[in-house]
């Protein structure tokens, strides 16, 4: 990384869409790189993408910065994206003398900058900060699909096709989506509906499985049922040890006290289902059984309780 640029190119993925994160990238390239097809991202097949995302990867100084929609939804979509960015710039490990953004300039960065209209077509770094930050951005969506299969985020990644308004409309917004967008904002569920639509344990495990990605696991399956045994919730992956997450709602601290008291029963139970699943499926690899407490009621929380010893960890909305 001796012969780097000094220059990074900055370009964010994910202004528009109604649903998951904005992300921004900085890409300091090499001098005199051997990257070929380097253009704005949109022009470049989603394969394509993916073959020069590893490219850039293996040679350049890259930084990545992405804000949740929750944060969207606080601070507004420009402040949010240019939050990413700053975020992207920070995460470089060289700190470039000047960025270059797709667009306008970035407010309030010490670090000179320029803002380049269609840069993401003109300037190469900034044509692989697009690279960058929209093969980030649609991983992530790929990887939230399995939780919310009506909405199709596989296809469109959040943005608003007819397909996505369709489900809007039928199913209300998810917790993946931005309430401060207007579709969305005209489709939010109350509580009620929720229950209404019996979809109150489907809830649960999309805000247990959103806790846990965002802390770096990978889903491997969901409400996987075992016949005469029993179902598992969540199936999840990291660092090469499977989780297996019984995930149950509470909406008070009365019920929160009682499931507290009978979780190691409930878990006893849910331990010869995970047992069945791994004898089924010849797993050798470690495991780990854990139970999710999602509370519904005026302040939101997820309590997760790892194996059967009651230690617990508070993952809050």
């Amino acid at each position: 990384m001796t012969n780097l640029n000094i220059i990074a190119g900055v370009d964010e993925a994910g202004r528009g869409p109604l649903a998951g994160p904005v992300v921004s990238a900085a890409v300091i390239l090499p001098k005199n790189h051997a990257i070929k097809g380097l253009k704005d991202s949109k022009k470049i097949s989603a394969k394509k993408r993916e073959v020069l995302y590893d490219e850039i990867i293996k040679v350049s100084d890259v930084g990545i910065g992405i804000v949740s929609h929750r944060v969207i939804d606080k601070i507004n979509i420009l402040q949010a994206t240019f939050k990413s960015m700053r975020k992207a710039i920070s995460n470089l490990t060289h700190k470039p003398e000047k960025v270059l953004i797709d667009g306008y300039g970035l407010p309030d960065l010490k670090i000179k900058n320029e803002g380049i209209i269609g840069g993401d077509n003109l300037i190469d770094s900034i044509s692989a900060a697009s690279i960058i930050a929209k093969v980030t951005r649609d991983r992530f969506m790929v990887n939230i699909d399995p939780i919310f299969p009506e909405y199709g985020f596989i296809k469109h990644k959040g943005y608003g096709t007819k397909f996505h308004m369709e489900a809007l409309k039928e199913f209300k917004s998810s917790p993946i989506h931005r309430k401060s967008f207007l579709p969305v904002a005209k489709n939010l569920p109350t509580l009620a509906w929720i229950e209404r639509k019996g979809r109150i344990d489907l809830l649960g495990v999309q805000l247990t499985c959103l806790k846990y990605i965002n802390n770096g696991y990978n889903i491997l399956g969901l409400k996987y049922s075992l016949t005469n045994s029993g179902i598992i919730d969540i199936i999840l992956e990291k660092n090469n040890i499977i989780f297996f997450i019984k995930v149950q709602i509470i909406n008070n601290k009365d019920s929160y006290k009682v499931l507290r008291k009978n979780i190691n029963i409930e878990m006893q139970q849910f331990l010869l289902t995970t047992e069945n699943y791994i004898k089924d499926n010849s797993i050798i690899v470690k495991t780990m059984i854990e139970t999710s407490l999602v509370n519904l009621g005026k302040k939101p929380s997820i309590r997760r309780f790892k194996n059967l010893d009651l230690s617990e960890e508070i993952f809050s909305f």
